[in-house]
């Protein structure tokens, strides 16, 4: 974990990060780069899928981060902000060494 100076560049490195398109000076951004561990992005979005199900099922705050998210995108495209939102979580506090504090969705 050292090897990356942010959590952006974890999530980058794990392909959690959308591509960016650029022509004539326009920047769009694609979909995920696909880059690094499939393995680990995988079990990330998975973990993120059944956060977003469970957040639906209890009632998921509509003025929370997530609540945004999902009136604005579709499931799918949630999972993987979520997973890369969870990404950088890690990656804190691997680096910092500390404990995860509070619930995911509590804060979404």
């Amino acid at each position: 974990m050292e090897s990356f100076r942010r959590g952006r560049d974890f999530a980058a490195w794990l392909g959690l990060v959308p591509k960016q398109l650029s022509t004539g000076g326009k920047t769009k951004l694609g979909r995920i780069s696909k880059m690094g561990q499939s393995d680990l992005r995988r079990l990330l979005i998975t973990g993120a899928t059944v956060c977003i199900r469970w957040a639906r099922w209890k009632g998921v705050k509509p003025d929370g981060w997530l609540g945004r998210l999902l009136e604005r995108k579709k499931g799918t495209l949630a999972a993987v902000a979520l997973a890369n939102k969870m990404a950088r979580i890690l990656w804190a506090m691997v680096t910092k060494k500390q404990d995860y504090r509070g619930g995911l969705v509590e804060y979404a």
